[in-house]
């Protein structure tokens, strides 16, 4: 079974201390986030977990890899 991704998203603030500017907005949405199949706002929480990826580009290193392809694996990507 897949984590919160709230929960997700608190690993991510713990392990990626400067966020690019870029993925914040999207990182403050997974807060609000329960499953891959959530909505915020009109928003589908697939959609949001994409985007994020796609600003998260810069953001290397060992969690880095484990947690975004966590965040891959539940968007089917």
């Amino acid at each position: 079974m897949s984590r919160p991704l709230q929960t997700i998203a608190a690993d991510i603030e713990q392990h990626w201390p400067k966020v690019n500017y870029a993925a914040v907005p999207y990182l403050n949405a997974l807060f609000a986030l329960n499953s891959i199949n959530d909505k915020y706002g009109l928003d589908s929480a697939d959609g949001i977990v994409r985007r994020f990826l796609f600003n998260a580009s810069t953001w290397r290193g060992e969690d880095a890899k484990r947690i975004k392809q966590e965040l891959k694996d539940m968007a089917g990507l």
